[in-house]
């Protein structure tokens, strides 16, 4: 079928540590493993259940009580209070009370009164198709494979011919209480059946045990695989190749221009988070002579278009004649289009009581050549969405190789995903956080107050690109960000502010990674201490580089790039009291300082008609997790003062108007509220972080 779909699935089972488990223990073991594996079932897709006895609290007495995975959750990263308990006598006598396939949205609404244990676990729309299967163990997953096969014209025919009649078929129904009764009708009618393909949808296998459950669903799985590989040996999936793939380095560079490109067109009302994806099986399809037409059928699975939209768009492009320039140029027409034909799919497919039409702009870009872009709220979100467009290719890729590839009616697509119960999924989703879809790149960002400034800004959302040029504490510090808020909040690029092309080369691969720049926090910096008759050119040369050139030519870049998205932004250059007033013993550092905050000057002039605001942080004296004040800096302001260096920190808090310790995450505070919404008003402006100096007062 593809590459990486000849791979037979692996059976991973431990029976040692399943020895070791209780029933939920059991369901949440198997429910890990089978979401490790994307070709097994997408993030937050399909779903697994187990009927276990447990004692009523109320009554003391043993009940059958349905564990199934709760709604919104993960299957691959779910936990036990990942899952929702429910009666299953109660759920039941749900039967009494249905009014039939026109009123079964109303029975979401009972499921709460059927919880056990008064878990708050709320219980999703698929709680049905598991409860009525008679069958202790059930797995609902989303297969690349087995997709492919529901996705075909000939879908119920293909099943028949690999499976016979150990798994059974039925036509596309929305997920709900009806498919629960049509899953119920079918295993009691066929009860030797071992699962069943559902159309345009998935596959359900079932077992009496957690091990005998999961090993039927990699079974059917891989035999599926196995089949689609013997039909399609030796053809060139797709219709063969249309155009060649631009070299790894020039994918990249196409996507660093096009996605601000893009962001710029789509962001107004909503920033949004990019990601580029050139893997082996975007290439495959975005190349290939059946490209175009397959791309405009759309996607099958319900689960695929609710994260991906019903299609993607298609920026035409050939990697052997064409530039980039060219795409560019074409964009606002083909954003425009999209937007309209959006609009006229909600148009001809809107229910008097549909919610209103939602962001008409596309979440998946392919280009040929170069490979997939896909935009979203946020770095997870876009991501995911490029995943399971992947597993689309990989669907459209098999369905097209034995038969005709079908994509969800259109109307039935609308109906998914303009479900008013999916609207109300939508409408208690938690309200994004201040710097939600802004990305920031840092500089200095492995040091004391860059790691301060990064972590703020993560914690209200943003995605932080840290910028450094100690390779060794960017890899530790960015590791041990991603532990604390996730992989896709954060990214790392070794830079050399003072040297032109790391600088241009470095936000490029910032842009790659994330889509575009909202945030610069200007933080690189070293310290010196010398009397001027000593002060070498060396030094004030070095000063000059980090502290007025490498600030100039980052903000060069935050600026060019900041134009092209149209969207504003925020630069906050971290300074220093130096450059306001004076210290002995220290003129090439506090001259430096002093370019810095006239720089920021100039540049909130110019910056003003394009809504990009530039402001300074003037801290004094922070020295801990400062690298500046870990080497001879500390020595040298000690013996300017005529103190140990131990004395230093005390003599600084001393000084200060306050009598306080100025800290990394004081800068960041004041960082933040710079770069954010707080402070949308203000450009130009100088706010000091130091304890209280009457010297650095501004005027």
């Amino acid at each position: 079928m593809s590459d990486a779909g000849q791979r037979l699935l692996e059976d991973r089972w431990d029976d040692a540590k399943a020895a070791s488990l209780d029933e939920p223990g059991l369901l949440l073991y198997r429910s890990n493993l089978l979401g490790a594996d994307k070709r097994i079932t997408n993030y937050g897709g399909g779903n697994t259940s187990a009927k276990v006895t447990a004692r009523d609290p109320l009554t003391g007495r043993d009940v059958e009580v349905l564990w199934v995975k709760g709604s919104g959750g993960d299957v691959g990263t779910i936990r036990l209070d990942g899952f929702a308990t429910l009666y299953m006598d109660k759920l039941r006598q749900l039967h009494d009370i249905y009014r039939g396939p026109d009123h079964e949205d109303e029975m979401v609404g009972y499921l709460p009164h059927c919880t056990f244990a008064l878990n708050a676990r709320a219980a999703s729309i698929d709680t049905p198709l598991h409860a009525y299967l008679p069958f202790r163990h059930v797995d609902h997953m989303h297969p690349d494979a087995v997709i492919a096969v529901a996705a075909t014209r000939n879908s119920r025919e293909i099943t028949k011919a690999i499976y016979g009649d150990e798994i059974g078929w039925l036509p596309w129904r929305r997920p709900g209480f009806e498919l629960g009764l049509m899953l119920s009708r079918f295993a009691r009618e066929n009860p030797d059946a071992k699962g069943v393909v559902l159309e345009s949808h998935g596959l359900f296998t079932w077992g009496e045990d957690a091990k005998s459950c999961y090993e039927t669903t990699l079974r059917i799985i891989n035999k599926a695989i196995a089949w689609f590989d013997a039909q399609t040996a030796g053809r060139a999936p797709f219709g063969g190749a249309a155009v060649e793939s631009l070299a790894p380095e020039a994918r990249r560079a196409f996507a660093a221009r096009l996605m601000p490109e893009i962001r710029a067109r789509i962001g107004a009302d909503e920033r949004k988070v990019g990601h580029f994806d050139d893997g082996a099986a975007v290439l495959q399809f975005v190349n290939s002579r059946e490209f175009r037409s397959l791309a405009a059928l759309g996607t099958s699975c319900p689960d695929h278009f609710l994260r991906t939209k019903i299609r993607p768009l298609v920026l035409e492009f050939d990697p052997a004649t064409g530039s980039v320039d060219a795409v560019l140029g074409g964009l606002d027409a083909a954003v425009a289009a999209y937007r309209t034909d959006y609009e006229a799919y909600y148009e001809r497919s809107k229910h008097p009581d549909s919610p209103a039409v939602r962001d008409g702009n596309a979440v998946v870009y392919l280009v040929p050549g170069v490979g997939m872009i896909t935009f979203a709220r946020d770095k997870a979100t876009a991501r995911i969405a490029g995943e399971f467009y992947v597993n689309a290719i990989n669907v459209m890729r098999g369905a097209s190789a034995v038969d005709t590839y079908v994509g969800l009616p259109e109307q039935e697509a609308f109906d998914i995903e303009y479900w008013l119960l999916e609207e109300a999924k939508l409408q208690r989703m938690p309200k994004p956080k201040g710097l939600a879809g802004r990305v920031a790149l840092v500089t200095g960002g492995a040091g004391g107050i860059g790691r301060a400034v990064a972590g703020r800004l993560m914690a209200e959302g943003a995605c932080v690109v840290l910028a450094d040029i100690d390779a060794e504490a960017l890899t530790r510090t960015e590791a041990e960000f991603a532990k604390a808020y996730g992989r896709d909040q954060v990214r790392a690029v070794t830079l050399d502010v003072t040297r032109e092309d790391a600088v241009i080369a470095g936000f490029a691969e910032a842009v790659t990674e994330f889509g575009g720049l909202d945030i610069l926090v200007s933080n690189a910096g070293i310290a010196s201490s010398e009397p001027v008759e000593t002060t070498s050119v060396a030094m004030w040369d070095r000063n000059m580089d980090i502290l007025a050139k490498g600030y100039f030519l980052v903000s060069r870049e935050a600026f060019r790039l900041m134009r092209v998205q149209k969207l504003g932004g925020a630069l906050v250059f971290v300074a220093s009291k130096n450059g306001l007033a004076a210290s002995p013993n220290a003129s090439a550092y506090c001259t430096a300082k002093a370019a810095e905050i006239h720089l920021a000057r100039c540049l909130a002039l110019e910056g003003a008609d394009a809504g990009i605001r530039v402001n300074v942080v003037n801290p004094d004296a922070v020295l801990r997790g400062s690298k500046i004040w870990t080497g001879e800096w500390r020595e040298q302001r000690a013996a300017a003062y005529k103190m140990s260096g131990d004395e230093l920190e005390d003599h600084y808090r001393k000084r200060s108007m306050l009598k306080r310790s100025v800290l990394p995450e004081d800068i960041a505070e004041a960082t933040y509220f710079l770069a954010s919404d707080l402070s949308a008003k203000s450009t130009g402006n100088i706010l000091n972080v130091d304890a209280g100096n009457a010297q650095s007062f501004t005027r």
